[in-house]
């Protein structure tokens, strides 16, 4: 099937700083699906608008809408991106896949593993509204976000003991890869030592970061990335 026979749009609301927002980011990349963007300032709390909550019921970043190339009539809107990662691959086979092929259900489950850990287990706990829920009531917001990556990402380092090989399962980079990257991000900037503590995430995140899709989407490329931090180095 050609790209031309299925003239889908893409419309992404995104944030710079969204890791969810990067995820999908990232696979369009790989994938070479275009998207246009209209950006979200989570920190200037958009996404709480009565429009964007319209929109997305959850007041939350990714968004997609998917409409049709040619009368550019509505054909749906998804707006998790785990959803939308998914929803990539079962709408465009046509496109580099990022999970193996369905005669391999156990690495097709060990890509959902590794992408759970972070999408369920560390995201949700360390985003910005459960920041702006702790910081009025005295928590200190380094210490919490510290606690809860360290728990995910050691679970995802003693994981990739097992099934990693160049990237996080196996040789082929896998929609596991494309979460993993900018939760690596946010980690570096919230101060977890990733590289003394997790060596085997380091070592994938590395490979990933060498990776020309992963530099495109990620949170210092952006569009919306302020002047000050584009293309700024590691932190």
């Amino acid at each position: 099937m050609s790209s031309e026979s299925v003239p889908y749009k893409y419309k992404l609301y995104s944030y710079f700083r969204s890791s969810c927002s990067a995820r999908v980011r990232i696979a369009a990349h790989l994938k070479g699906i275009e998207l246009e963007y209209a950006f979200i300032h989570l920190v200037k709390a958009e996404q709480n608008s009565s429009a964007y909550h319209v929109l997305n019921p959850s007041e939350s970043v990714p968004t997609l809408i998917v409409s049709n190339g040619q009368t550019g009539e509505e054909i749906t809107k998804i707006r998790q991106s785990v959803a939308i990662l998914e929803y990539f691959e079962e709408t465009r086979p046509e496109l580099p896949q990022l999970l193996p092929p369905l005669e391999d259900p156990i690495a097709r489950a060990r890509v959902r593993e590794l992408v759970n850990i972070i999408s369920n287990d560390v995201q949700p706990p360390t985003n910005l509204r459960i920041l702006n829920f702790i910081k009025p009531r005295g928590i200190e917001a380094n210490e919490w976000q510290q606690h809860f990556m360290n728990l995910g990402f050691r679970a995802y380092d003693d994981l990739l003991k097992l099934y990693a090989g160049k990237y996080s399962v196996g040789d082929q980079i896998s929609l596991a890869d494309c979460v993993l990257a900018p939760a690596v991000d946010g980690a570096l900037r919230f101060g977890v030592k990733v590289e003394q503590d997790f060596p085997n995430v380091w070592r994938v995140w590395t490979n990933i970061s060498e990776v020309e899709a992963f530099q495109q989407g990620r949170w210092n490329a952006q569009e919306d990335t302020p002047d000050e931090l584009r293309l700024k180095s590691k932190e």
